[in-house]
C-alpha cells in the first residue's frame, strides 16, 4: 500500500510545475499522432517528414490501410498515448487531404492540402535547430468567424510544442505563421535571425526589428523562411473525433476531381465544335457539287458545257 500511496504522489508531483510566484500549474503533455495513408506521393512523405522534424512531440506511425474506418485512428492514438491526430489521407495519388483530430471526443476538421513545397526543393537559407519549440504566430482574421477559432484551437494544440517535450530541446528559434487569406489557410516556417546592427543582411522578404540585448548593443532580428509551405483549405468540420454532426461545412470549396471533369469537357466541348464545323463544310460543299463523286451539280444556260457544245 505504502509503494502505491508514493508512485500516486510522485505523479500529481511531476504533473505539476512550479512557477514564479511559487504556485503550480498543470503540464503540458500534449503529444501528436502523424501518420498517412496509401497512395501518398515522394512529395506528401517529405512533407511529413518535415513536420515530424518540426514538431518533436510527434509521434509518426506506420502508413494506414483504410480510407474508409477513420474512427479506428481513435485506437491508434490511445495506443500510443497521443491526444493529437494529424492524418494525411491522399487520393488518387495527387489529392491530399489534412484530418486534424482531438480524440476521444473530437472536434474534427477535415482540409484539402495544396501549393506544396518542402525544405528539400525549397533551398532557403534559413535554419533552426531540430528539436527546438516554434512560435506559434496566428492571423487577426482567427478571431473573426466562429470555424475559425475552432481551426485555431486545433492548429494551436496540433503545433504546439510543450515546454518539456519528449526529444524537445528549451530553445525558442523558429516562428511558424498562420494566414488567412481567399478562404484558405497559409502557413509558412521562419527562422528567428539575431545580428548585431550594421553587420546582418537580410534578403528582400526577410522582416528586420531593431532590439536591445542585455550587454546594451542593438541587435537586429530578422526572420527568414525555413520551409515548409503549403495552404490549407477547411472542408467541413465534425462534433467528435473522426464522426459525429456536421458543425461547418464550406460550401465555396470546389472538389478537384469536379475541377478536372470541367477541364475535361472544355477541352472535348473544343473539339467537337471544331468536328461539327468540318462536317458542315463537307455537306456544303457536297450541296455545291464541289466534291468529286458527290451529289449532282445543276446545270444552266450559262454553264461552259451548254455554251460550247
Amino acid at each position: 500500500m505504502a509503494s502505491v500511496y508514493k508512485s500516486v504522489s510522485k505523479k500529481k508531483a511531476t504533473s505539476q510545475q512550479p512557477t514564479e510566484n511559487g504556485d503550480s500549474k498543470p503540464k503540458n503533455r500534449q503529444r501528436l499522432l502523424i501518420l498517412s495513408s496509401r497512395g501518398v506521393t515522394y512529395r506528401h512523405r517529405h512533407l511529413l517528414a518535415d513536420l515530424h522534424a518540426l514538431l518533436p512531440h510527434s509521434r509518426k506511425d506506420a502508413k494506414l490501410d483504410t480510407k474508409t474506418d477513420l474512427p479506428q485512428l481513435n485506437e491508434l492514438a490511445d495506443l500510443y498515448n497521443c491526444n493529437n491526430i494529424a492524418f494525411f489521407e491522399a487520393r488518387k495519388s495527387q489529392d491530399l487531404y489534412l484530418w486534424l483530430s482531438k480524440p476521444p471526443n473530437g472536434p474534427t476538421v477535415k482540409m484539402h492540402c495544396q501549393n506544396i513545397h518542402t525544405m528539400e526543393e525549397l533551398n532557403f537559407t534559413g535554419n533552426c535547430l531540430k528539436g527546438s519549440r516554434p512560435v506559434l504566430s496566428f492571423d487577426a482574421a482567427f478571431e473573426k468567424q466562429a470555424h475559425l477559432r475552432v481551426l485555431k484551437e486545433l492548429l494551436t494544440q496540433a503545433f504546439g510544442v510543450p515546454e518539456r517535450a519528449r526529444g524537445g530541446k528549451p530553445f525558442v528559434d523558429h516562428v511558424m505563421g498562420f494566414t488567412v487569406a481567399g478562404g484558405k489557410v497559409w502557413v509558412r516556417c521562419y527562422q528567428i535571425s539575431e545580428t548585431e546592427a550594421g553587420k546582418g543582411k537580410t534578403g528582400d522578404g526577410d522582416v528586420e526589428m531593431p532590439t536591445v540585448n542585455g550587454k546594451g548593443s542593438e541587435t537586429n532580428l530578422s526572420l527568414v523562411e525555413i520551409g515548409p509551405r503549403f495552404v490549407l483549405t477547411p472542408i467541413v468540420m465534425l462534433e467528435g473525433s473522426f464522426g459525429g454532426p456536421v458543425i461547418y461545412e464550406n460550401k465555396e470549396f470546389v472538389n478537384p476531381n469536379q475541377v478536372r471533369s470541367d477541364l475535361r469537357r472544355a477541352k472535348a466541348g473544343r473539339y467537337n465544335k471544331r468536328a461539327e464545323g468540318t462536317v458542315e463544310r463537307k455537306v456544303k460543299k457536297r450541296d455545291l457539287g464541289l466534291r468529286t463523286g458527290e451529289g449532282r451539280r445543276e446545270v444552266n444556260e450559262l454553264d461552259d458545257r451548254v455554251l460550247f457544245a
